[in-house]
Formats: structure tokens, C-alpha cells, sequence
């Protein structure tokens, strides 16, 4: 077989990794616009802020130490101890429940019934002030998150293909269990939609808010729910981030890569979500492999974009998203 080939199968099967890590942050966007009809903006920043509380954690940080410090004049840093990962996940998922709660009690139970762009006006401070807010609470410098889970060349697959093909694939450990998780991930919540009292009721508010409103269900409960299921997606996708490439401020830039996922695969759709993110994962690497030679490279920074922008003209709604019809 001949060698361009199988760097071509490479490179699909890193495309389909990056795009199983796209996926998980679209899929925080599509769980919050199901139900409720907001673009949440901020869920990037979610994932940076679940990730720098982990690491915090872990290290047995003190949280706003710099605040405290300049304030009082001490030199604290750190508490006398470390957290085991397991738990440290834990606690960081207690925090972003809490976050949730405080949220909806804070910010969107004051904006029931007003229009979309002051809903998505509203995300979009939330992102400032939780970027804001993790930099004082756990620093601004660059951490390294290690949760155990296996990083580098899985040496069984590139052992089996160089043997097959006398071409060695390097495939990535960690893109392996990322890949794993999210598919995990996915089934779970399609069996929670689908089959728990809560999961129905979630669909219910999406559908008509009213109509759930009439039948005894709590848009307030709703919301809480969602917005703690779609922390918990950014906590997941803020460990694979983070342990992938650190934990720093750049790491909310993911929520722009989200973006062409949600318009290929559909703003309402969890398997469009994870279907997007493959073919972004995928379109990007192969496209940089076939093309970027011939255009000078650095075609994956604005390759989806524009895939995207052709869905936009031809097919609006997405692959599986609802095809919108106004009657007049």
C-alpha cells in the first residue's frame, strides 16, 4: 500500500479524534438550547473555569491566594495537602452544580420570556465574568492537569499496523480514551432523555414551555438540570483539553471550534453534535493534508468556518437539526 495512503488513514483516524473533542462542547451548547432556547456562549468558558477549579483542587490551591495576599499582606498558596484526582472530579462537579443553581437564580430567572439576543447578550457577560473570576479565584499562569489518564504514542496500534502495513500509525492514548468517554457519554444521555421521568420532562420544556408550565413541570428545575448536565459535558471536556494541551485562558477559545460543529450538525441534535464534530475532525485534517501544501498550510484555522458557512446558505438548520417553516 503505498506510503501517502496510509498517512492519509493516519490522518483520518487523528481527524476523528479531534472531532470526538469538538463534540463534547457542542454537545454543552445543544443541551442548553434544547431546553431553554439559549446560545450559550459561555460554555467554553465553563470548561476552562471546570478545569482550573480541578487543578486548583488538586494541588490543594488556596482559591483568590493573589486577592488574599495583597490584601492582607500573607504569603499564602497552597493548603498543606493534595486531592486525589477521583475526588478532585468530584468536588469540581459539586462546584459546577452550585455554579449552575446560582445561574439560573442569578441571571436567567430574571429573563423569562425576553428575546433571544438579550439571552445570548446575558451569556456573553457570563463568559467575561467567569473568565474573570476563575484568573482572581486560581491565577492566570499555565497548569498542567494530570488525572492519570494515558498520554503519547499507543505503542500496541503502531506495533499492529507497522507489522500490517510496515507503516506504524501514531495514535494518541489520550485521544483513544477521549474517544471512549464520549461515546459513553452520549449513550448516557440519550437514555436519560429518553427513558428517566426528568429526561421527558426536559424534552417537554423544550418543545413548549407553556404546555410544560400546564402540566405541573418547573421551568426553574428544568433549567437547574440542564445547566448542571451541560457542566458536567464541560467539565469532561475541560479534562481532556486541559490535560491535551494545559489548563490556560486560551482553552475557552474551544467554544469558536464548537461553532461550525452546531451549524453542521444542528443546534437541537445530540447525535448531530457528535456527527458535526467527526466531520469538522476529519474535513480539517485531510483538507490540510490534500490542500494546505498547494495554499501554504494553516488551513485548519479557517477550514471549518468555512464548510459551515456553505451549510448556512444551502442547509440553515443542519444535518439533523428541525428544518424551520414560518406560516404566514
Amino acid at each position: 500500500m503505498p506510503d501517502q495512503l496510509l498517512f492519509a488513514i493516519e490522518v483520518t483516524l487523528n481527524g476523528l479524534m479531534a472531532g470526538v473533542l469538538y463534540a463534547l462542547v457542542a454537545l454543552g451548547f445543544v443541551l442548553i438550547f434544547k431546553a431553554s432556547g439559549i446560545f450559550n456562549y459561555a460554555q467554553g468558558v465553563m470548561a476552562l473555569f471546570a478545569a482550573l477549579t480541578l487543578v486548583g483542587i488538586m494541588e490543594g490551591q488556596v482559591p483568590f491566594s493573589h486577592l488574599i495576599n495583597a490584601i492582607f499582606g500573607t504569603d499564602v498558596h497552597h493548603f498543606a495537602w493534595e486531592v486525589p484526582a477521583l475526588l478532585a472530579i468530584l468536588l469540581t462537579m459539586t462546584v459546577m452544580v452550585a455554579l449552575a443553581w446560582l445561574v439560573n437564580t442569578l441571571i436567567f430567572r430574571h429573563l423569562v420570556g425576553q428575546e433571544p439576543i438579550i439571552l445570548f447578550m446575558a451569556t456573553i457577560g457570563l463568559a467575561y465574568f467567569l473568565e474573570g473570576f476563575g484568573d482572581i479565584m486560581w491565577g492566570s499562569d499555565i497548569k498542567t492537569l494530570d488525572v492519570g489518564l494515558p498520554q503519547g504514542l499507543n505503542e500496541s496500534i503502531d506495533e499492529f499496523t507497522f507489522n500490517l502495513f510496515g507503516y506504524g500509525f501514531f495514535i494518541d492514548n489520550l485521544d483513544i480514551v477521549a474517544t471512549i468517554i464520549a461515546a459513553i457519554l452520549v449513550a448516557a444521555l440519550v437514555a436519560f432523555s429518553q427513558y428517566t421521568k426528568q429526561g421527558r420532562a426536559l424534552r417537554a420544556v423544550a418543545d413548549d414551555h407553556q404546555a410544560a408550565l400546564s402540566v405541573g413541570i418547573s421551568l426553574s428545575f428544568i433549567w437547574v438540570l440542564v445547566w448542571s448536565i451541560a457542566g458536567f459535558v464541560a467539565l469532561v471536556a475541560g479534562i481532556m483539553w486541559g490535560a491535551k494541551s494545559g489548563v490556560q485562558f486560551s482553552l475557552s477559545l474551544i467554544a469558536l471550534k464548537a461553532l461550525p460543529v452546531l451549524m453542521l450538525g444542528g443546534f437541537t441534535s445530540i447525535p448531530g453534535a457528535i456527527v458535526g464534530g467527526l466531520i469538522i475532525g476529519v474535513g480539517e485534517k485531510l483538507f490540510e493534508f490534500l490542500v494546505g501544501p498547494l495554499v501554504g498550510g494553516a488551513t485548519e484555522n479557517w477550514f471549518a468556518y468555512v464548510l459551515a458557512l456553505i451549510f448556512l446558505v444551502f442547509r440553515p438548520q443542519g444535518l439533523f437539526g428541525e428544518k424551520i417553516i414560518e406560516r404566514v
